[in-house]
């Protein structure tokens, strides 16, 4: 299994995976399930699909399922009105929509305090960090980003570039700066870089940087599966392998950030909140 910039936790993508129909919604071990010291009287904001049906109400989607009238679960939603809420769809019992909501978080509940706007026209601009940036680390070859061997500038020496990678103990990551033309295969290792550009380069004939990484992709395993193990409601997880770092989804950043910095330092796990403070 190739990895190209994400690695999701297996309960994560057994959710994205869910087949269609009228069965009882899936749900993924959220960040709702868990306590929070939130401040009731804070008020949050975010962008989510609200569904209602499957036996339930009106909740925030920690994650969609694919399938029509789709599927999800997350935490329920107070004061929810679907008369409000603009471009609503309905179809087999199932009402959903996607929104951008303002309201406070009790660390199980949501509870709307004005009206819900379309997601699809209210959604702010991401952070920096929320995009991955799959531009080589590397600075360009002095004749440019070129095809130096076309034999094995193809899916054949990507394929054997990509198993010798995969086969290294101080392995970190692999993606493919598919914008740039001719595309960009960029390799990380925390070791011998000189040894492992000389033997890709041997296999690749594309535009090949090879850069350094604190941490093999095996440590970063190691870490999310940690966190993965720590008990129900354990948020969804993924891993950067270009920034070299473990992501935790939570609906609101509650300490959780410094307390993962002080277990395995600083940025190694870093906390994404679906929901942000109205300043």
């Amino acid at each position: 299994m190739r990895h190209f910039g994400w690695i999701v936790a297996a309960p994560v993508a057994a959710l994205l995976l869910a087949a269609c129909g009228d069965e009882e919604a899936p749900r993924s071990a959220s960040p709702s399930d868990a306590p929070s010291s939130a401040d009731s009287g804070q008020l949050y904001t975010g962008i989510f699909t609200v569904l209602e049906g499957y036996g339930h109400g009106p909740q925030l989607c920690s994650m969609v399922a694919e399938s029509y009238p789709p599927q999800c679960g997350g935490p329920d939603i107070a004061g929810w009105n679907w008369d409000q809420a603009p471009d609503a769809e309905s179809a087999n019992g199932v009402t959903w929509g996607f929104y951008s909501v303002t309201g406070t978080w009790d660390g199980t509940t949501f509870t709307l305090t004005e009206p819900p706007l379309s997601g699809a026209a209210t959604s702010p601009v991401l952070p920096d960090d929320a995009v991955l940036d799959f531009t080589p680390p590397c600075e360009p070859p002095a004749g440019g980003w070129v095809v130096v061997d076309a034999a094995t500038a193809n899916e054949a020496g990507r394929a054997a570039a990509e198993d010798y990678a995969y086969a290294q103990p101080d392995f970190a990551g692999t993606w493919i700066d598919s914008f740039a033309r001719p595309n960009i295969l960029t390799f990380s290792f925390t070791g011998d870089l000189e040894r492992h550009e000389t033997a890709l380069r041997g296999l690749w004939g594309g535009p090949l940087c090879v850069t350094g990484a604190e941490r093999t992709m095996q440590e970063l395993i190691a870490i999310q599966d940690e966190i993965v193990a720590a008990g129900p409601g354990v948020p969804a997880t993924a891993l950067d392998l270009v920034s070299g770092q473990v992501t935790l989804d939570v609906f609101v950043a509650d300490g959780q950030q410094e307390q993962l910095d002080e277990r395995y330092g600083a940025g190694v796990v870093r906390v994404s909140a679906a929901l942000r403070p109205v300043e």
